[in-house]
């Protein structure tokens, strides 16, 4: 099969969040399923700088509002794969993160932006950019690309099947009606069953409505976002498209997220844990802990947003240092919870420690040092932090919902009795329930390291490779042609 991913990040090269790992795993993974694939990109500047041997396709500029545009075709890094790249300067060379600028404020033209992104894999579709390679299957992602399927929807002969992926629906790609004229969709895409949200109109609706299949990342969050509370407005869109809209988990590529990665302190497997100690000190010396090894180290690894539950972790932190735990803070989001996570660093000099940003690379050293994570989410399609922790040997502590739910299996008589445990799961996201965990955490790790190594072991080996998902994408693809 032809595979077209159409996604606005991929790591290592643009990274906001999951979305970008995910593009960087996925297309490998069905490649090497003997899948023929390719990635659609726009022109943003570490996507320029990072994929190599770049020659130019097709000239499709003026465009979208930039004078000129014109598609690339180069080779993503670490892989064989072929990357399509929008080069729109006007639209894509600035400074900030793809979607909002260094104000923290959206582009005002990102309608644009991203309308050109389906613009494009729409005319790749039809083979008019291209006409060496048209793909079998265009596969958009999250609102960004939520116009393609809407695109090819709109061309009276293009019939090539669509499949969308929320990732997120929290983030919905909504716009004032106003900037509608500036993206070439026909005016009957622009009703309440099409793309019209409540006066304005919805990148993300545009692919729940248009596309052939409807995928999320985990199978609770497809049935919660058909749920009001999950919903974000959409829960009737996704009701309605229920036999369409299935979950399928995401994986992990554990040639990047691996305790045998000689780039942390000290390289460690299920079997012989001993060099997750050295991680451990070297952790707590970096980060300006009390070197005390019978502290249990928690983390988070995170956007520092009420999403993610992040003020949960700061109103149960008396539960978390009364236990004798120690906190490590790795992130950047909203303001107060940043300032709220640094004044609990003023306060706990030596038992919390917080750095404000993001460090990929500091991030795999901190999984590979802490004793827990802590993923106390208010709703999570799928997570990716709770899987990498997994494979470090990092008991998560999570909210049961969404793909924490899907991934974590409770620490209880039972489970340890049946060896299924894996980490901490608590069922409402609130002080309370988070604390009560944490203490239960605490008292486990302290009393009983025998038990902890066990645990410990079997969170290591499980298994949630990128091969397994591959192959139900797959299935789902060779349903539609």
């Amino acid at each position: 099969m032809r595979i077209l991913h159409v996604a606005a990040e991929i790591f290592p090269l643009v990274k906001t969040g999951g979305l970008a790992d995910i593009i960087a795993a996925l297309p490998n993974a069905q490649a090497q399923r003997g899948s023929d694939v390719r990635v659609l990109l726009p022109g943003f500047r570490g996507i320029m700088a990072g994929v190599t041997d770049l020659v130019p396709v097709a000239q499709i500029g003026p465009v979208f509002g930039a004078a000129t545009a014109q598609l690339l075709t180069g080779c993503l890094p670490g892989s064989e794969l072929t990357a399509y790249v929008i080069d729109a300067p006007f639209l894509y060379d600035r400074e900030g993160n793809p979607y909002v600028g260094p104000d923290r404020r959206d582009w005002k033209d990102n309608h644009r932006r991203f309308g050109l992104l389906g613009w494009a894999a729409a005319h790749i579709a039809f083979g008019e950019l291209d006409a060496e390679w048209q793909p079998d299957i265009v596969h958009a992602h999250d609102w960004h690309a939520g116009l393609a399927s809407a695109y090819i929807r709109q061309h009276p002969s293009l019939k090539t099947p669509t499949v969308f992926t929320v990732h997120n629906l929290a983030f919905r790609g909504i716009f004032p009606m106003e900037c509608y004229g500036e993206l070439g969709l026909s005016t009957e895409f622009l009703t309440p069953s099409g793309l019209e949200f409540y006066g304005s109109f919805s990148f993300m609706k545009a692919g729940l409505v248009y596309s052939d299949k409807i995928t999320t990342v985990s199978p609770t969050y497809a049935k919660e976002i058909q749920t009001p509370e999950f919903g974000c407005g959409l829960d009737g869109v996704l009701t309605e498209r229920a036999d369409d809209l299935s979950g399928i988990l995401n994986g992990v590529d554990y040639d990047i997220w691996t305790p045998q990665d000689t780039k942390i302190a000290h390289t460690y497997t299920a079997n012989n844990q001993n060099g997750k100690k050295l991680c451990k000190r070297a952790l707590q010396r970096d980060f300006g802990l009390q070197r005390d090894g019978d502290s249990p180290l928690f983390a988070v690894v995170s956007r520092l947003a009420g999403q993610k539950g992040m003020d949960l972790i700061i109103d149960a932190l008396p539960e978390l240092l009364d236990g004798g735990g120690q906190l490590v803070v790795l992130g950047t989001g909203e303001a107060e919870i940043e300032a709220r996570f640094f004044h609990a660093s003023q306060a706990y000099p030596g038992r919390v420690a917080v750095r404000i940003g993001y460090d990929e690379a500091l991030s795999h050293h901190i999984m590979a040092g802490a004793d827990l994570l802590l993923v106390p989410s208010r709703f999570e399609p799928c997570g990716l932090t709770q899987l990498y922790a997994l494979r470090y040997g990092t008991l998560p502590v999570v909210h049961r919902v969404g793909g924490l739910s899907d991934t974590v299996v409770d620490t209880t008589r039972e489970t340890i009795a049946s060896a299924r445990a894996t980490g901490f799961v608590f069922d409402r996201p609130d002080k309370a329930a988070l604390g009560s965990r944490i203490r239960d955490a605490c008292a486990l790790y302290r009393n009983d390291k025998v038990g902890w190594r066990k645990i410990r072991r079997r969170a290591m080996l499980q298994d949630f490779s990128w091969n397994d998902s591959a192959a139900h994408y797959e299935v789902l693809y060779r349903n539609l042609l």
